[in-house]
């Protein structure tokens, strides 16, 4: 699978690495919500975008909506508890946030979810991770973005004010707290000219 990604003039380099964690920032949503953010966590994030384009073993997926089935507006890929992730540096990552966040969390982050937005036509609508614990206990869904910037919008539950960060080029932003059952994230479509993006979204088992 060949694509075109823009590089950062921020991080030209193919040495993969990641930053401490001691550096994330949060902000406190409400209602028990929270998100932590730290720009450029991973550098060389563009390399590694390059690596899962290629390697990764991305699917097509279709769903109901309504009384059609229609193609999901995004490439996927799933790595449940105890599989191999694509590159070692993603193994790594898991582990700094588990250890991170195991005060707080009080388990490990378990599995890796990938997303593959291709272009601006791609997307992920308004939805928290709902199914299994997450609908019901307080969690963490740890997101770190390669490729070109995105935006990740959130709002409460409902509807309400936006929140809006443009996440890629090896950011990360952790999702805590009731996030997942009082507020709601999407990754809209894009009008303008957007290149590609991978977000890889790490949680603790039984989060989905």
């Amino acid at each position: 699978m060949s694509t075109h990604l823009q590089g950062s003039l921020f991080d030209q380099t193919d040495e993969l690495r990641l930053t401490p964690l001691r550096g994330t920032r949060r902000t406190a949503l409400g209602d028990g919500a929270w998100i932590d953010l730290l720009p450029g966590w991973l550098t060389g994030a563009d390399a590694l975008f390059a690596r899962l384009v290629d390697e990764v073993p991305w699917r097509a997926e279709r769903r109901q909506m309504y009384e059609q089935v229609v193609d999901v507006p995004r490439l996927l890929a799933y790595y449940g508890d105890g599989a191999p992730l694509p590159h070692p540096v993603l193994d790594e990552a898991r582990d700094a946030l588990s250890a991170h966040y195991a005060e707080e969390l009080g388990e490990p982050f378990a599995t890796a979810g990938l997303c593959y937005y291709r272009d601006g036509r791609d997307s992920v609508a308004w939805h928290g991770d709902r199914i299994g614990r997450g609908a019901r206990e307080d969690t963490m869904v740890a997101i770190l973005s390669v490729g070109a910037p995105r935006d990740l919008l959130l709002r409460p539950r409902g509807g309400g004010n936006v929140v809006r960060r443009p996440l890629g080029h090896g950011d990360l932003i952790v999702m805590g707290g009731s996030c997942q059952r009082t507020w709601e994230h999407a990754v809209p479509k894009s009008a303008r000219a957007a290149g590609p993006r991978i977000s890889v979204q790490f949680r603790p088992r039984g989060v989905n």
